[in-house]
């Protein structure tokens, strides 16, 4: 019977609004959750078919749980450079365990960002979810392959271990004084391939012969080590020409050469101008030569080398001399830049808008550890909540897609960021008012009904 039945309806609306009172209790409880997004209970009404023509039987109402997954949150700034906003429709694909991963394993989505380096160099969220992407090889190229979540692994920060960098290239600025020393003519019994040369001066000032003027820089081995290259220049009595060595200190360092230590010898000559005069140099070979000079490998049977008991690898430097001149001043060195880097560990990570992950060096490297994939949805809003504010994939929210951040919509990724909770508080209390409202209204057509069934029952005394 009709009234019956209000029973039921009344009873519905208690259900109902508990839900949303369950809803909104979450919604405020996670308001400073990082990501969390807002769920909000929608009625729907019941209507029970009418057998009998102008009788009316309540069915009550529904409660229907929507999520607002695809409703962004704010973006705020954040100390830590490992935390990370999504700018954009996608999330990053998680696993609840570090290593070992398998096909078997499940993969969690979520755009809670806040993570850190843990103990053992994984970038890892508050919620213990472990971050997923493109591993780089030790070249530093990454293959991202979007159509296979498998090929993702862990990010790891700290597995790269120490890292070197051997110098290839050395930035000289500095002058050469065109008038000379002492103004007087050239330098009697110069000869390079002798004991009159300037690498045996470097040796024994007491044999060889003193340069005009010379200048060490220091350039990075491939086993991180510091080797000191020295170049060393007399003025000739020819306009505009010079007597140069390249030598290692100490000597050594360095054998095979036709002196102690000595790598390359020639002629360094320079237009009336001042500047450079590559085409007409002999110091690095045959005129007209890039300046670059090479030391072959320890394990090298012929040639200039490094010393066997180095054990180090061949070196070639180029030597950029476009700022190296000739005026009538002083001899100074006003610069030397060699590239390279000595051994160096990480102490810090760097997150690109593309989601390229760097490791920071101490000895100033930068280098490539992975790329982050992120993922979409076609209905973002229907994933199925798993704890730790992340998703998983249901039969309703479709297929993943894995994309390189700012492509296809997956958004760019934001470092030192972290997204807001998509709470309104002001929302949830007015809601919460509404739904005590409704709760009370609802528990008030129990007592009626049973007072009118009451009232029934009583008909028969």
């Amino acid at each position: 019977m009709s009234l019956t039945s209000s029973l039921y309806a009344g009873a519905s609306g208690l259900v109902a609004n508990a839900a949303s009172m369950a809803a909104i209790s979450d919604n405020i409880a996670n308001t400073n959750t990082t990501a969390y997004k807002r769920n909000q209970i929608n009625f729907s009404s019941m209507v029970s078919a009418q057998l009998v023509q102008g009788r009316y039987s309540a069915s009550g109402v529904e409660a229907i749980t929507r999520s607002f997954v695809s409703n962004q949150g704010s973006i705020q700034g954040a100390t830590n450079p490992t935390d990370l906003a999504i700018g954009g429709a996608g999330f990053f694909v998680v696993t609840d365990k570090a290593t070992a991963v398998t096909e078997q394993d499940p993969r969690f989505f979520t755009r809670s960002g806040s993570f850190n380096v843990d103990a053992d160099g994984f970038l890892k969220n508050d919620a213990g979810f472990y971050l997923q992407g493109w591993l780089a090889d030790e070249d530093g190229n990454i293959s991202p392959d979007p159509s296979d979540l498998n090929q993702m692994n862990t990010i790891n920060i700290k597995n790269i271990g120490a890292q070197v960098q051997p110098s290839t290239e050395v930035i000289i600025n500095a002058n050469l004084d065109k008038r000379g020393v002492t103004g007087s003519v050239g330098p009697a019994g110069y000869n390079a391939a002798t004991t009159a040369s300037m690498a045996d001066y470097a040796v024994n000032p007491t044999t060889g012969t003193k340069p005009d003027f010379a200048f060490t820089m220091n350039i990075v081995d491939s086993s991180g080590g510091i080797r000191r290259i020295a170049m060393a220049f007399l003025q000739d009595t020819t306009a505009n020409t010079w007597f140069a060595e390249i030598y290692a200190v100490p000597d050594s360092d360095v054998v095979g050469g036709v002196r102690p230590g000595q790598i390359a010898s020639g002629l360094v000559r320079f237009n009336p101008d001042g500047s450079f005069d590559q085409a007409n140099t002999t110091l690095f070979g045959a005129p007209g030569n890039d300046p670059n000079f090479a030391i072959a490998a320890s394990s090298a049977a012929v040639g200039v080398r490094f010393a066997p008991a180095l054990g180090i690898e061949a070196a070639d430097i180029d030597l950029d001399l476009r700022n190296f001149t000739q005026f009538s001043a002083l001899s100074v060195v006003n610069s030397l830049n060699p590239d390279g880097a000595t051994v160096g560990n990480v102490i810090g990570v760097e997150v690109t808008e593309d989601g390229k992950v760097s490791a920071l060096l101490d000895n100033g490297l930068v280098r490539l550890v992975a790329q982050i994939g992120l993922a979409t949805f076609p209905n973002p809003d229907e994933l199925a909540a798993v704890s730790g504010n992340a998703y998983s994939q249901s039969s309703r929210s479709g297929e993943y897609s894995i994309k390189q951040p700012k492509l296809g919509g997956a958004g760019l990724i934001e470092s030192s960021a972290l997204e807001a909770s998509n709470v309104d508080l002001g929302t949830e209390f007015t809601s919460l008012i509404v739904t005590q409202r409704a709760y009370s209204a609802s528990s008030k057509i129990i007592v009626t009904a049973d007072q009118m069934l009451e009232e029934l029952i009583n008909i028969k005394r």
